[in-house]
C-alpha cells in the first residue's frame, strides 16, 4: 500500500487522483487553501478508500515554505510515512493577453505553480532521502512543452520552468532512491477550466470544434494517470495523457458528441 500526498486536490484533477488511489487501495492526504474545502474533499473522499487505506486532509498554502514543510510532518503523522508526493497544485488564468493578465493574477500562477511546485519537490525529495527512497511526481500542463497559444503567456512560462526544473531534479536525484518525474495531464475540463470558459464564451464558441476534439473529462483520465505513476519504476518517468498517437485518433475519429454539453456550454 502507497502512502501519498496530493497538493491541490480538493478539486479537480488533484481530487480525480487522490480518488483513484483511495479506489486502489493507497492511503493518501489531500491539501487545499481552506479547512472548509478539506474537510469537504474527505468526506466525499472517505466513500471511495477501499481496503485499509485511509483519507486525511490538511489545509495548506503551498506558496508558504513553512506551510509545506508541515504538510510533509502532518503526512508522516497520518500515514506513517510518505512515498508517494504529487506535486499538483496549480492556478490557471489563459483568457487575457499577457499585457491585460492583472498583477493579482500573475502572482498567483507564479507563486502557486512555480513556488508551490519548488517548495513541494525540496520537501519530498528531503524527506525521502532520509527515510530512503520515494516517488516525486510533478503536474505540469499547457505550455509546458514549449507551445504558445494565445491568452496563456504567463501561465505557460510558469509550466515551462516547470519543466526545465523537473528535468534538473532528475538529473540531482539520480543514483539516489529517491525517483522524480513529470505529468502532462492534457486539456481536461475541470472547475478551474469553466471559470475560464464562463469569463471567455466568444473565445469558447470560436474554438468549439477543436475543443471538442482535444478535451477530455477528468474521470476518462485520472485512473490512466494513476495507473502509470504507480506503475512507474525509473526516474524521469515522463507520463501524458495526450499522446501522439492518441492526438492522432482523436483527428482521425473526432467525437460526434458534443463534450462541452455536459456542462452547459
Amino acid at each position: 500500500m502507497r502512502k501519498a500526498v496530493v497538493t491541490g486536490s480538493t478539486k479537480g484533477i488533484g481530487f480525480a487522483l487522490a480518488r483513484e488511489l483511495l479506489r486502489r487501495g493507497h492511503s493518501v492526504l489531500v491539501s487545499g487553501r481552506t479547512q472548509a474545502a478539506v474537510d469537504d474533499a474527505v468526506e466525499r473522499l472517505r466513500p471511495e478508500a477501499s481496503g485499509k487505506a485511509t483519507v486525511h486532509g490538511r489545509a495548506v498554502d503551498v506558496t508558504d515554505a513553512e506551510q509545506v514543510e508541515a504538510l510533509w510532518s502532518a503526512a508522516v503523522e497520518a500515514l506513517g510515512g510518505v512515498d508517494l508526493w504529487i506535486n499538483n497544485a496549480g492556478v490557471a488564468h489563459t483568457t487575457r493577453p499577457i499585457i491585460e493578465t492583472t498583477p493579482d493574477d500573475v502572482r498567483a500562477m507564479v507563486t502557486t505553480n512555480m513556488l508551490g511546485t519548488v517548495y513541494g519537490a525540496q520537501v519530498a525529495v528531503r524527506g525521502m532521502l532520509a527515510q530512503g527512497g520515494g516517488q516525486v511526481f510533478n503536474v505540469l500542463g499547457g505550455g509546458s512543452d514549449g507551445s504558445v497559444r494565445p491568452g496563456m503567456g504567463v501561465y505557460s512560462a510558469t509550466k515551462r520552468g516547470l519543466d526545465s526544473f523537473t528535468r534538473a531534479l532528475v538529473k540531482e536525484v539520480a543514483d539516489t532512491g529517491v525517483r522524480v518525474g513529470q505529468v502532462r495531464p492534457g486539456i481536461l475540463i475541470t472547475e478551474g477550466w469553466l471559470r475560464e470558459a464562463a469569463a471567455a464564451p466568444d473565445q469558447v464558441d470560436r474554438q468549439r470544434r477543436i475543443l471538442n476534439i482535444l478535451c477530455d473529462h477528468v474521470d476518462d483520465v485520472a485512473p490512466y494517470l494513476v495507473e502509470r505513476m504507480l506503475a512507474g519504476t525509473r526516474n524521469g518517468d515522463a507520463i501524458a495523457w495526450l499522446t501522439t498517437g492518441r492526438l492522432t485518433r482523436k483527428f482521425l475519429i473526432p467525437r460526434r458528441r458534443d463534450i462541452l454539453g455536459r456542462y452547459g456550454l
